[in-house]
Order: C-alpha cells, then structure tokens, then sequence
C-alpha cells in the first residue's frame, strides 16, 4: 500500500500530498514529527531502526518518528507511530519544530518541517515491530549526550539536530 505524507511550505502550510519513497527520492518539503519519551527517572526511550529501513538502518534514534498522512494531526499521527513501531501509547505535546535537509543513504533526501512531541510514561515495556526497531533502550542525559558526542556515526542525522536544538531533557 503507497503511503503518503503532506508537502507543506517554509511556514508548514500544506501545498499538497504525494507518495512518501517519490518524496524522498524528490527531496520535496514535508511534514515529520519526531516523538520523545521520558521515564520518571528523566531517560530517555531512545530506539535502534531496523536494518531494512528505507534509510538510515541500523541507525539509534528518538523514540519513533514518522509523518502524518493527508487529513492527520500530528499528534495523532505520532500516536499512530508509536503503537505500530513500540506498541505503546502515551499523551504527548509538541515542544517545538525545526525545519532541516539531509542527503541520506540509499539516495534518499529528508526535507522536513519536523514537530517534536514529548512524552512521559512509566511502567513502559515495548514491544517493537522488528520491520521498525531492532532494539530500544532507556538512556540517561548524561550517557546519550556522551554516546552521541563520542560515536555521532551510530545516530540518525535528525535526532543529533534535535539534541542540538532543545534542552529537552529540562
């Protein structure tokens, strides 16, 4: 089934929809969230993608990621993403967004208006889709800001902007 995700503009206003691989290929504006989740313990959920992804396999990420399809709120889009990727649910609220363009493996290009949303739940065990996550894991600030500096190339290229960006973990 071709999946397709929303073109938006510089402001992220929608100027369209087209399918999600094409749009990549294309290098084509869209729209993106990328959902992180914290423990009482402040750490963050953090996953592996699955070395079959369209790109960046293998890569360790955010909690999950993805985009909203024509018609979808973010918010329930990321929820969507998190229960077919993790099989979990939790509330979640948009932080802040960033716009980014990143040349990627396998020709593909990420040109996204991309909203992060945050979560918190305790008592969490995830059950990944192995078409999505190979492995997860829970990191503390201290340890992935260490992990992240020392080995950059285990990261997708988002997620170390993202860290960039936001104290998120405050």
């Amino acid at each position: 089934m071709e999946e397709h995700v929303i073109w938006v503009d510089e402001q992220d206003r929608e100027v369209g929809a087209g399918e999600k691989l094409a749009t990549h290929q294309k290098g084509q504006l869209h729209r993106a969230f990328s959902v992180v989740v914290f423990n009482s313990r402040n750490e963050m959920l953090l996953q592996r993608r699955a070395e079959t992804k369209y790109h960046s396999g293998g890569l360790w990420s955010n909690t999950c990621c993805g985009h909203p399809r024509p018609g979808e709120s973010v918010i329930g889009a990321a929820r969507r993403r998190l229960m077919e990727e993790l099989g979990i649910d939790c509330e979640l609220g948009e932080v802040f967004s960033f716009k980014y363009e990143a040349r990627l493996d396998h020709q593909m290009t990420e040109n996204e208006y991309d909203h992060v949303l945050v979560g918190h739940c305790d008592d969490i065990i995830p059950n990944p889709n192995p078409d999505e996550v190979s492995e997860w894991a829970w990191m503390s600030p201290e340890d992935l800001r260490r992990d992240v500096h020392t080995y950059p190339q285990r990261y997708t290229y988002w997620f170390k902007i993202l860290l960039e960006r936001a104290n998120i973990f405050d």
